[in-house]
């Protein structure tokens, strides 16, 4: 069956409340630095969307969740939807307990390649700032009712996983607007039921981490975002690389105008940003139209969000093909490049 299902792009989005659907990427349309946004769902009305970003069909999509298990799915059995339908509950497609929430996911290639596995590791981050990192071989066994991926502690929950090859550099940020960046390799692989180590120390008892990337070439920058829309784009080489388990850095300056941080992204000129508001609100921008800045500056303002509205949700979006473009890849007989590119692109993404 996977052989009549074209491999085609898709921008796979999940609501805060757990509704999962797939649409075509070509329903998005890029748009200016400011502007208001298109409507990009028809969520309930507390409902908003928290986690959007682009795969392809025939990939493995697997799921994490607050309480530290795992499931997985192909991401063409992911219902299809349009740009503005509700989509699916996740609850409904896989067999997650009704107290647990789906957190993270990656999207893998085929998990049935031995050598693709054993390369691969999943690298987790919890609220409270545990990091842990486990080889990917240890999820490409599914069991219906989940399997064991990090061991929670009390008063803790998941927050994310990212698929790495085990020589990246993990970054964390935290609310209060710090962040630290550390070599994959000082944390050693653990098994499944490991709760990790020490990932950055927080602030406060109110401070918490917000996100986690894991950089794999020094040519991308760092963009974080504030609630009230402020973000930035710096250098990561601004961010020194220390041991794990520090305060870090700060990354942007925090004030009342800004709102506290909610999402730290490691992006290139190539990508789009998927910026959106908890009302539902959804703007898409190109990186390129942001310039870098220092690290601890405000920043400037992204979008417009109103007095009783936030950030819900950064997330990063392939540039679509010229027409041209994709003409060319096809004149080159297929050789495989812009497939590359995906994937990797795909990887990063949440």
């Amino acid at each position: 069956i996977t052989d009549l299902i074209a491999d085609e792009q898709v921008v796979l989005t999940i609501s805060h409340a757990g509704y999962i659907k797939r649409t075509s990427l070509s329903e998005y349309k890029t748009q200016n630095r400011g502007g208001v946004g298109q409507k990009a769902s028809a969520t309930r009305n507390e409902d908003f969307l928290e986690h959007l970003f682009v795969g392809t069909n025939h990939q493995y999509m697997l799921f994490f969740t607050q309480k530290g298990k795992c499931f997985w799915m192909r991401v063409f059995e992911i219902p299809e939807g349009t740009r503005t339908s509700k989509g699916r509950a996740i609850q409904n497609l896989i067999n997650i307990e009704p107290d647990d929430k789906v957190m993270a996911f990656i999207c893998t290639q085929d998990l049935k390649d031995e050598e693709y596995v054993n390369s691969h590791y999943v690298i987790m981050a919890t609220k409270q700032g545990q990091v842990k990192k486990t080889p990917l071989e240890q999820y490409s066994r599914p069991r219906t009712n989940g399997i064991n991926a990090i061991t929670i502690r009390e008063d803790d929950v998941l927050l994310e996983a990212k698929l790495t090859t085990g020589n990246s550099q993990v970054m964390l940020a935290v609310r209060s607007g710090k962040a630290i960046r550390f070599e994959e390799e000082k944390t050693r692989s653990m098994g499944r039921n490991a709760s990790g180590v020490r990932g950055i120390r927080l602030g406060d008892k109110n401070d918490e981490v917000i996100g986690m990337i894991a950089v794999n070439e020094n040519d991308s920058d760092i963009l974080v975002v504030s609630e009230n829309g402020y973000g930035k784009r710096s250098s990561i080489e601004d961010y020194r690389i220390t041991n794990r388990g520090g305060k870090g850095v700060k990354t942007i300056n925090i004030t009342e105008k800004t709102g506290k941080l909610v999402a730290i992204k490691n992006v290139t000129d190539d990508d789009d940003l998927m910026i959106i508001n908890k009302s539902g609100i959804a703007i898409r921008m190109a990186v390129a139209d942001l310039r870098v800045m220092g690290r601890a500056t405000q920043g400037v303002r992204l979008i417009k969000v109103k007095d009783d509205d936030a950030i819900a949700a950064v997330a990063k979006a392939m540039k679509d093909e010229d027409d041209e473009d994709i003409n060319e890849a096809m004149d080159d007989s297929n050789n495989g490049t812009t497939l590359d590119n995906n994937e990797t692109q795909t990887e990063n993404n949440e």
